[in-house]
This record gives C-alpha cells, structure tokens and sequence, in this order.
C-alpha cells in the first residue's frame, strides 16, 4: 500500500479502521471497568505519522478514559525538577488510559541532539530510565512503547507537502527546519537510546510508518494485543418517553440562529 492508495482499498481501510475502534471502545470500557491503569508512548522521526495514530485511537473514545499528553517545552520551575517529575504528573489513575505524544524520551533525542541537557544530565537519564520503567510497571502499569520508523524519501514528500499545503503548514516547525542538518546525530541518538532502553520488561514496538494507513491499523491493532480486555455487557434499556408536560418552547423568533450558508 503506497501513500496514495487506490479508491478501491479506501473501503477495505474504512472498514479495518471502524473493526479495531471498536474494539477500542471494548478495551476502554474493560480498562475502566477493571481499574487498569495504561500508558502509552509514541516517539519516532518528525513526520513519521504518530499524530495520525493518536487522532484514530482517540477518535471514539471517552477522553475522560483516554487522553493526550502533549507537553511543551519546559519552564524554568520545571528545569529544577527532577527529570521525571513533570511526566509523573499526567500518570493514570486506576482506570485511565493516556498516550504521550512523544515523552520522557526527549531527553534522549531531541535534547541530546540540540544540546538542550548537559552530559550528565543526559548520562544520569540513560542510567535511570530502564529503573524509572520498572518502576512503572511494578507499581502496575501497563507500560507500551512505539518507535515510528520513516524512509528518508516518505520523510521528505511528508515535509515538502507540510511546507506547501496551508492546512499542514503548522506541522512544521523551526525544530523540524534545524534537524534536517543533524539527521545523522538524531539516528545515532536513536540508536543508543535503543541500546539502553530497549529492555525484556520493557521493549520497544518498532512501526513501519511509510503507509500511514498501514500504521495506523497496525500499530492500534498491535495495542489491542497488549492490554487484556472484553467486551461488556450492557443491560438492555427501554428508552421512556420525554415528559414535556408544563413545558412552552420559547418562540424561534425571539432566538438568533447561526446563518444557514450550507
């Protein structure tokens, strides 16, 4: 399946993508009914489609269940922090479901690379993070991690697209911009990021991201496999009718309406 695919397979993504959210909605109700606590990192290449995963995952789901951690650059309070305290914050509670859109991780990436942390800021990182782990998942949570991996040519057509269409052009960044002349650091950091954290208790889930489609599907499918769940039977409800006994509707007149342009 290449990046345009064909009319005819759209049908077939429609109906695997519809199939794997709903089993999404299983997951999510077990996970809440079962007080399961589920944590989820994506990380990968600039433009390797991690958004895109994260916005058909959460696309049927209850964002009170399931949400997205986004954070920002740090403050200048947070910068005193120990490392972790920030992303300790937005962990689940019992029943609760939450995606990084990239994570802790950025020290090992972006801020090696850009030389946003110190050696040893960056050493003591490597040093804890497979313990902070198991940490995580001894205190029972289901701790899931995915690297996107992108060719460098998909690489390329995405940020040409994101840089000459208007509703992509926000995607790219000045970050983006710097990290085209340090593509050789950032795979080097990858890799020993790998070497460190890509442990038995707590591996990395490589996704073949050329096709967005392709994963998309595999990567939520992937995800289902890894959190135990059923589906839920919901008592049968007879719906009662409205009661609009003492009730007069205020006249439409008396209300303004948004113009009806379509």
């Amino acid at each position: 399946m290449t990046e345009k695919e064909p009319k005819q397979k759209k049908l077939g993504y429609e109906d695997q993508l519809v199939h794997l959210q709903t089993e999404l909605v299983k997951m999510q109700e077990s996970v809440k009914q079962a007080g399961l606590k589920v944590v989820v990192l994506f990380e990968g290449r600039d433009a390797a489609g991690k958004g895109g995963v994260i916005k058909r995952i959460m696309e049927k789901l209850n964002p009170r269940v399931c949400r997205v951690v986004a954070l920002g650059v740090p403050t200048e309070k947070e910068k005193t922090q120990w490392y972790f305290q920030r992303y300790v914050s937005e962990l689940p509670s019992a029943g609760e479901i939450v995606l990084f859109d990239r994570s802790w991780y950025n020290r090992a990436g972006v801020e090696r690379v850009m030389g946003f942390c110190s050696d040893d800021e960056y050493d003591e990182f490597m040093r804890t993070c497979p313990e902070f782990e198991r940490m995580l998942i001894r205190s029972g949570i289901i701790l899931i991690k995915y690297w996107f991996s992108v060719s460098d040519e998909v690489q390329e057509k995405r940020f040409k697209e994101r840089v000459t269409t208007p509703i992509k052009r926000w995607k790219f960044s000045p970050m983006d911009l710097e990290s085209r002349s340090r593509w050789a650091e950032y795979s080097q950091a990858k890799d020993t990021m790998f070497s460190y954290t890509d442990t038995k208790h707590s591996p990395w889930y490589v996704v073949n991201a050329d096709s967005k489609k392709k994963a998309r599907l595999n990567c939520i499918d992937h995800l289902l496999s890894m959190v135990p769940y059923k589906a839920i039977d919901y008592p049968a409800i007879d719906l009662p009718p409205i009661n609009k006994k003492g009730y007069i509707r205020t006249p439409i007149d008396e209300q303004t309406f948004v113009p009806e342009k379509y």
